[in-house]
């Protein structure tokens, strides 16, 4: 799908201001909680390892336990990626194999499509990610960029289950920009994205438009405010504005906490939020 490509330089950071927000931000926003320690699921995707480059510097690379957790149909090379990130940082690895852990709820549920699949998957990787936490005595930190989690293309308590997510605001494109500042493999930073559920699938494939595309009408739908009009007038296609925009709007209960019933005066989520609530 052709389209525009003038909102890309829009989408430009300064590389070293952000490097520098985002390993204060990790360091900071896990040792305030009483950790010094972190462990992040290794897919050997781009996303993930930049996460690993940020918390590895924030923390040093003995205080990072990658974990690689592959499925049967997982691909050797997103295997061999991830090491590839792993020995450039020096961080702990370990591999589970979770195959014999999903295998046998998809086997009881033998009508489960690839979604329900793919979700079972994703969840088992947290059961794993955060059984690691409590063994390792490490904040779990998140991979999600900003394109896939405004478009929900993730997973409630799967994918998108961390208590840190350090590059959450960060538009795929701006996750290449930095990961190729940082030094990252560009074999890594240019192989197209994929979950890896199943062979041959990647993300692009299934959302049916590309992240390039997706990220210049996001930014202009929620960073710039622009209505649907008004992206379409910029040269871009509404049917798809109205796609994605519909899937923004449905999606927003995947990017909160669960919604509270207020009762009481002070309620978990509406009034009561701040560390400033703490004393003492």
């Amino acid at each position: 799908m052709t389209a525009p490509t003038h909102i890309l330089p829009r989408l430009q950071i300064n590389t070293d201001l952000a490097h520098t927000i985002l390993v204060k931000f990790l360091r900071d926003a896990i040792t305030k909680v009483g950790f010094s320690r972190a462990v992040i699921a290794l897919s050997g995707g781009i996303d993930s390892a930049l996460s690993a480059y940020l918390v590895a510097e924030a923390l040093g690379p003995d205080n990072v336990l990658a974990i690689r957790m592959p499925y049967k149909a997982s691909s050797q090379a997103s295997l061999d990626d991830a090491q590839t990130i792993v020995d450039a940082l020096g961080i702990r690895c370990d591999t589970v194999d979770i195959t014999p852990m999903v295998d046998p709820l998809i086997a009881r549920f033998p009508d489960a499509d690839r979604v329900r699949q793919g979700n079972i998957m994703a969840r088992m990787r947290m059961v794993v990610i955060y059984d690691q936490s409590a063994a390792f005595g490490g904040l779990v930190v998140g991979t999600s960029n900003k394109t896939e989690t405004l478009l929900g293309y993730s997973t409630v308590y799967g994918d998108n289950a961390a208590a840190v997510q350090p590059i959450m605001d960060l538009y795929k494109n701006q996750v290449r920009q930095l990961s190729l500042a940082l030094g990252m493999p560009r074999a890594i930073v240019e192989k197209a994205p994929s979950a890896d559920l199943w062979e041959g699938q990647t993300d692009e494939g299934e959302l049916g438009f590309t992240y390039d595309l997706a990220d210049q009408l996001l930014y202009l739908l929620v960073d710039e405010r622009y209505t649907v009009d008004e992206v379409v007038a910029e040269g871009f296609d509404r049917p798809l504005v109205e796609r994605i925009w519909r899937q923004v709007r449905l999606n927003h209960y995947k990017r909160t906490m669960p919604n509270v019933a207020k009762l009481s005066r002070r309620t978990i989520g509406h009034d009561f939020l701040y560390l400033r609530d703490w004393s003492g």
